[in-house]
């Protein structure tokens, strides 16, 4: 009887121990976290696509957590520099990253080159998309092509001689414009510029024949007639340029592109850390006066997804860019 008492409490306290580490877990994740300030670094200068995302999600986040969400930008060697920054530092949700596709870009590019990666997209938990802007390709306002088709069947007719300019090799204007090339089986001309600002800049005084830019960069140019838009990358047409078709709808199903800002934590974060992470995003993002409502008010598009949508669009991404960039092959 003795043995069967004590063999019943010991059953007892195990589930009590059990009970409470689960309940010390779930109160953590909801009361205990964030309890001082989380650092929201942005591998990139000021003023850049991925700044304006990141402030208002920030702000939004305070509303949610009471506690600053600050933004630190970590600019150098395209993104690598801040990113290899959080994805060392400690996992414990208060070092985050806001970044672009130059986290899948970086690491394939340095695997081409037999160059030691400091991070790769493994090395971070997704937590939120926030925008994926489509490129639209654009040429001279008094260029000769008109439609895109036109453009793709001069490509063909003069192969390697029409060209089009990038801010670098393997940059988010130079790789959506080699899948176009690659989706349309036609062979252009890069020219690398030290910016996007640049390289439009050689489009509108004639030095080069197109380029690749996110819609915000070229939509004043292109109202104002001195740019004309061809066609956009991604799966919809833009509301401001509802016009401009899509390469999908016109056959070239293999050029999807986006210049996305997503949310990431190192990829040892708790799981608790990370669901209570992206409750509170997707809080923030959604709430009166949140993320999404003040980036309507910008006059600017959101493309919000966290969890596994944030995960299966990744996924896809990673698989378009790196056979591109195989396809590219080794640019100085």
């Amino acid at each position: 009887m003795a043995r069967s008492s004590a063999l019943c409490m010991k059953i007892l306290l195990s589930v009590l121990l059990t009970s409470l580490a689960l309940f010390s877990v779930s109160s953590f994740a909801q009361n205990g976290f964030p309890n001082k300030p989380v650092n929201l670094i942005v591998p990139f200068p000021p003023g850049g696509a991925a700044d304006q995302p990141s402030r208002l999600i920030a702000q939004s986040l305070f509303g949610v957590w009471q506690q600053p969400a600050v933004v630190m930008t970590k600019p150098g060697a395209g993104g690598a520099i801040g990113a290899a920054f959080v994805a060392n530092s400690a996992p414990d949700g208060y070092t985050l990253l806001a970044t672009n596709p130059s986290m899948i870009i970086v690491p394939e590019a340095d695997r081409m080159f037999d160059r030691p990666a400091s991070f790769d997209l493994s090395s971070f938990t997704p937590l939120a998309l926030l925008v994926a802007d489509p490129v639209v390709l654009v040429v001279r306002a008094d260029a000769p092509w008109k439609t895109y088709q036109e453009f793709i069947a001069d490509a063909k007719s003069k192969p390697g001689e029409i060209t089009y300019g990038s801010s670098g090799a393997y940059s988010a204007s130079h790789i959506p414009i080699e899948m176009l090339a690659n989706a349309a089986n036609v062979k252009f001309r890069h020219i690398p510029y030290a910016g996007g600002g640049p390289a439009i800049l050689a489009v509108i005084g004639g030095h080069i024949a197109a380029t690749a830019s996110s819609p915000t960069a070229v939509i004043n140019q292109i109202k104002s007639g001195t740019l004309r838009p061809l066609v956009v990358t991604g799966s919809k047409r833009l509301a401001a340029l509802p016009d401009v078709p899509t390469a999908i709808e016109l056959g070239y199903k293999e050029a999807e592109f986006y210049l996305w800002i997503g949310l990431f934590a190192p990829v040892k974060t708790p799981d608790a850390i990370i669901q209570t992470l992206r409750a509170d995003l997707h809080r923030a993002a959604y709430q009166e006066n949140g993320f999404i409502q003040n980036m309507t008010k910008l006059g600017a598009a959101t493309d919000y997804r966290d969890g596994n949508a944030f995960s299966e669009f990744l996924k896809k991404d990673a698989e378009r860019i790196k056979s591109t960039m195989q396809k590219i092959g080794k640019v100085d």
